[in-house]
């Protein structure tokens, strides 16, 4: 049976990660984007793949992936095929992104997140979340409410890296908090529900990547804000 469920996952896996027509993004610098980022910073990815459309219209969000940034222009991620793996920043260049920056994270902390992120080198994906995933090509309405439990069906191994779970663990370990702690009095009505998400986010550390786009605890940061900009110095054709 586990054999089968190895077979069948990787070819799930195979599936999921080919490459669909996607909207079309503006050229990375990045000369620009290395000299920006800093050592922890994490960059979203809006991806390519037939993955990352799940992803997309489970999360309700722009971003697909989170990507640790381990300094001297290398990244780690979680991959679904590669597993968790080291790679260059260049692999990033075709696509859309967005750097979220720990506001108040200290170069010793930030030495402890890559650290915790290192040492799950050649983790390998949960091959049954991508199974739970695929059910989800086919264009069925999933309630709002029901869609981030969506992703974490089948998902319970956690010797395995899963969406953006594996940069949020490396961010607790060096006690940095991805969202708010729940206030103890909980509001009425709708507001109740929004408590009880992040209650279960908590619960099951479950985070994606929309999760670290909406935290008050990073700074989001465009590749491209470093350059100076003069809308004054533009030539327009008549």
């Amino acid at each position: 049976m586990n054999r089968l469920r190895r077979i069948v996952g990787g070819w799930l896996a195979s599936f999921l990660t080919q490459e669909v027509e996607a909207a079309p993004a503006l050229p990375v610098d990045l000369v620009a984007l290395q000299a920006l980022l800093r050592k922890a910073d994490v960059i979203l990815v809006e991806g390519n793949l037939r993955i990352s459309a799940v992803i997309k219209y489970l999360t309700q969000s722009s971003w697909s992936h989170a990507v640790l940034y381990a300094g001297g222009g290398m990244c780690i991620e979680a991959d679904v095929l590669q597993g968790v793996r080291r790679f260059p920043l260049s692999e990033l260049a075709p696509y859309h992104l967005r750097v979220c920056r720990p506001i108040s994270l200290t170069e010793a902390d930030a030495d402890i997140v890559v650290a915790h992120a290192q040492a799950r080198l050649g983790a390998q994906y949960d091959l049954k979340h991508v199974a739970d995933l695929a059910r989800y090509m086919v264009p069925l309405p999933v309630p709002r409410a029901w869609r981030r439990r969506a992703i974490a069906v089948g998902s319970a191994d956690p010797s395995r890296a899963i969406c953006s779970t594996l940069v949020a663990e490396a961010f607790q370990a060096a006690h940095y908090p991805i969202l708010p702690e729940i206030p103890s009095s909980v509001p009425p009505g709708a507001a109740a529900a929004k408590v009880r998400e992040i209650y279960h986010i908590h619960d099951t550390g479950l985070f994606t990547p929309r999760d670290f786009d909406i935290s008050p605890f990073f700074q989001i940061i465009k590749p491209d804000m470093p350059r100076i900009f003069d809308h004054h110095n533009l030539v327009w054709v008549d």
